[in-house]
């Protein structure tokens, strides 16, 4: 297994980012997004903009995608973390064996600053991100309009 890693500075074209919002929607499962919105977040992850960035970080195994992670950089600080994890998902072929550890690691090690992320109560990799530290401050509520 290789782990790959896409940054602005990559200049990622279309068909790259395509590639790893499809590994994204087929394998997010019930906590998966529609694909233009893994599209946007891809957008904005590895738009070279200085108000926009981030990275997205990938596991392959024979040159197919197993795992991918995206972070997104939130231009604040302080008050709102840093860095937010948008996605993380590994083949259901492949897990449980340190794929997703490795993602996370690799993409702690790195960011400047915090992250947050979201997860569902009922999600597995929950456990994954509480033993590498992350805890929950908040309950998050939104209002959609």
């Amino acid at each position: 297994m290789e782990i790959q890693t896409l940054s602005t500075i990559d200049n990622a074209t279309f068909l790259q980012k395509k590639e790893v919002a499809d590994f994204l929607f087929h394998h997010l499962d019930e906590f998966g997004d529609p694909h233009e919105d893994i599209m946007k977040c891809l957008d904005y992850a590895l738009d070279q903009s200085i108000d926009k960035g981030g990275f997205v970080v990938l596991a392959r195994d024979k040159g197919q995608i197993v795992g991918a992670t995206i972070l997104n950089k939130t231009g604040m600080s302080g008050y709102i973390p840093e860095n937010i994890l948008v996605y993380i998902a590994v083949d259901a072929s492949c897990r449980g064996m340190g794929i997703g550890k490795k993602l996370m690691a690799t993409a702690i090690n790195m960011t400047t600053g915090d992250i947050a992320l979201h997860v569902e109560p009922d999600n597995p990799a929950k456990k994954l991100y509480e033993k590498l530290g992350f805890t929950n401050k908040y309950l998050e509520m939104r209002l959609k309009k």
